[in-house]
């Protein structure tokens, strides 16, 4: 069919709320009321009231009605292309973190900086998250998912822009002030593929929705770690050369952010015309007025399995943000001159994370086992970094590529399962909130964790730095098996419903 403001919807996707939870509702209503009509109290300081007149009931029963047709729900076609325009802005911001990084040595000779310099280039995405993550999550619940959207993706451009003007040798501070840019527009970024998901998809493929969301992600990570050494050989007798073959690169990804930019502007709406979920009808039919962003802080910070999961998820996607920064390095210590396959290793990494991302994704569409998924890959993961670990210096890079693959399919396969476990345990607070705030600890995590590996990469060897990461992680399998799963959206969808709904955002 086609709605009124001629978005059209899909066939067969729809459906409503139950009855039997609405009448429960009305009951619930009338005994908060302590027996009486919303609005009347009992004459004579307590007593109760006669019953209700028919009319009244009649009046409270046609609300009910009006209220199962408010509750209808659908799925629009244009969510696909929301999905898909975001990722691939989300695609290209990634590449933009990450395409320093896999060339570290040759940026370093082309700026005449140390290493630490090149890394920090990295780093300032995670250094801008965590001041800005808490007015950015703000400005997703007060302004709306379509502003957040725009701004990412309009920054993402700017910086793309600003980093064409830094083609020469003494021009490092404004490439890094161009990369702050970027990171900026990470902020808008990273936090909305729950949002997303949760905003235009339907419980059978919400998580789905989510993983693939963050494919966008990790794969302009692995385009980030592919490209750039192709693009930019090193040249390091002929400088004239070397900025030409960054300028292309530069230049071609300034022209696709801006592309995307203006898609972003076509595409995005606040919210399709029905809702496609029975969790998102039930937070559409609370006021705008009753949302309190502060509340939603506090209540976040109230529930512990949610404080566990943060701490755990930080130290994962810390860890992983300080292996792609540092990978480079790692690689040409124990095999020189192999910075095209270091490259090709963080692609394969990256490419077998999306495959695990997918998977995971369909996997907790289907049985909805949030917990014990999380917990399985996580333990793979602390394995999978372990083989890595020892068998990175044994020379030979088919062993690299194969250790590599198996660690980015866990590692990076565990990103869409933390948003999603997220929004589960906290409903019906903001997906935005519960996201960014694990972005803000993912963010802090990878700062400390980059920093220490890098300095025992340097000072000691890469298997030092690795281990170190290995502790950590070990800790966080230890924090994920406390969580407890309390599986709230799930429990709406079913029909079991939770009415002591406490902060809920207006947009959603």
């Amino acid at each position: 069919m086609v709605e009124d403001g001629g978005e059209e919807e899909a066939e067969g996707e729809s459906g409503e709320v139950p009855a039997a939870p609405l009448k429960q509702q009305q009951q619930q209503q009338q005994q908060r009321c302590n027996g009486f009509l919303p609005g009347k109290e009992a004459a004579g300081g307590g007593q109760r009231a006669a019953p209700a007149a028919p009319e009244a009931e009649e009046m409270l029963a046609a609300g009910g009605e009006r209220r199962e047709a408010r509750l209808e729900t659908r799925l629009s076609r244009r969510r696909l292309a929301v999905l898909a325009v975001f990722s691939c802005y989300s695609l290209v911001n990634a590449f933009q973190w990450i395409q320093y990084s896999i060339l570290s040595n040759v940026f370093a000779g082309f700026y005449g900086v140390s290493f630490t310099q090149i890394d920090w280039l990295s780093m300032v995405y995670m250094v801008a998250y965590v001041p800005l993550i808490l007015p950015a999550t703000w400005l997703l619940d007060a302004r709306g998912l379509r502003l957040t959207a725009l701004l990412g993706a309009g920054l993402n451009a700017l910086g793309a822009w600003l980093k064409c003007g830094s083609l020469a040798p003494q021009r490092y501070p404004l490439t890094l002030a161009a990369q702050a840019v970027c990171a900026v527009a990470q902020v808008f970024i990273l936090g909305l593929p729950s949002r997303i998901a949760s905003v235009w998809f339907g419980p059978t493929e919400v998580s789905t929705a989510c993983a693939v969301a963050v494919l966008g992600n990790q794969l302009g990570t692995a385009i980030g770690f592919l490209l750039p050494p192709v693009l930019v050989p090193n040249t390091p007798n002929d400088i004239d050369l070397m900025a030409h073959n960054i300028s292309i690169m530069f230049y071609g990804t300034a022209i696709v952010s801006t592309l995307l930019f203006f898609l972003a502007g076509v595409v995005f709406e606040e919210k399709p015309k029905y809702p496609p979920s029975h969790s998102q009808a039930v937070l559409q039919t609370k006021p705008p007025e009753d949302y309190s962003y502060k509340q939603s802080i506090i209540n976040l910070f109230r529930n512990i399995p949610f404080i566990l999961l943060l701490i755990s998820y930080g130290i994962m996607t810390g860890a992983f943000y300080s292996v792609s920064t540092l990978l480079n390095q790692m690689i040409v210590t124990h095999y020189e001159g192999e910075e095209v396959n270091a490259g090709r290793i963080g692609l394969t990494l990256v490419v077998a994370g999306m495959v695990g991302s997918i998977i995971c994704g369909l996997w907790l569409d289907y049985t909805k086992t949030y917990k014990q998924t999380t917990l399985i890959v996580y333990i793979l993961s602390f394995i999978g970094l372990l083989v890595f670990t020892f068998t990175l210096d044994l020379g030979y890079l088919i062993v690299v590529f194969v250790t590599g693959g198996v660690l980015g399919f866990f590692m990076t396969g565990y990103l869409p399962l933390g948003f999603e476990f997220a929004v589960e345990i906290t409903y019906p607070e903001s997906e935005g909130t519960s996201s960014g705030l694990l972005n803000a600890s993912a963010q802090i995590f990878g700062i400390i964790f980059t920093l220490v590996q890098g300095k025992l990469t340097t000072d000691y060897s890469p298997r030092a730095g690795n281990i170190f990461l290995c502790a950590w992680i070990f800790v966080g399998i230890i924090l994920t098996a406390l969580i407890k799963s309390d599986l709230r959206r799930h429990n709406v969808n079913s029909g079991i419903m939770n009415l002591d709904v406490k902060a809920v955002s207006g947009d959603s």
